[in-house]
């Protein structure tokens, strides 16, 4: 069976163990800095880093338009500065977000890098508790109609939502050996048929998340 193509957003951030997630599923981690490397993909995922960042970068790289048509048409998933990127409202940018998820955001709401910190939330879609690790999370301070609540922290707040071909994470799935979100966005979201999970997989260090 061929690997599906899987996009991971590589201007910046923590893109290199989202990569490292999917190759560990049997997906084919495609990192993508230009516009071209759209190509032939079946999904993408947008990750952790600097959201004003990835903005400026999306602009100076001609990627911008090519992305945002790319995941109006086909599975997205955003983590943290990834969801600030895929959310309609998020505060003041350098430039417009994606707007893909009928969410307001509010950036950096959890605190600086020194109060990162993680805990268990209930997720339904995956039978059970997950350790999410939040790094200077965004919070979900508002969210729209169809748009549906994956996950709430323990005081009810939205950490995790999806619409359509669209999930964003307010945490960083990819900083635990936790694979289930990985594959609930293939397998789920994305309908992808994976071949079986490759034993150790190749591991990769990516920059630290923030949003």
């Amino acid at each position: 069976m061929a690997r599906p193509r899987v996009g991971v957003l590589s201007l910046q951030g923590d893109f290199a163990r989202h990569g490292a997630a999917l190759a560990g599923l049997g997906a084919e981690p495609v990192r993508v800095s230009r516009p071209e490397q759209l190509r032939d993909l079946e999904a993408m995922i947008v990750p952790g880093g600097e959201s004003t960042t990835m903005l400026r970068l999306l602009e100076a790289t001609g990627l911008r338009a090519p992305l945002e048509a790319f995941v109006r048409s086909r599975p997205v998933l955003g983590t943290c500065a990834g969801l600030v990127l895929l959310a309609k409202e998020a505060g003041e940018l350098p430039a417009p977000t994606l707007g893909l998820l009928d969410v307001s955001v509010e950036r950096n709401a959890y605190g600086r890098q020194v109060d990162s910190f993680s805990c268990p939330i209930q997720v339904p879609a995956l039978g059970g508790p997950f350790d999410a690790v939040f790094i200077r999370a965004p919070r979900i301070r508002r969210v729209g109609a169809g748009v549906e609540v994956m996950a709430c922290a323990s005081d009810g707040e939205p950490v995790a939502v999806r619409a359509g071909l669209a999930a964003g994470l307010a945490f960083h799935p990819e900083l635990t050996p936790d694979r289930r979100f990985h594959r609930w966005f293939l397998t789920e979201l994305a309908g992808l048929a994976l071949p079986a999970e490759r034993a150790g997989a190749a591991t990769a260090q990516g920059s630290g998340g923030r949003a």
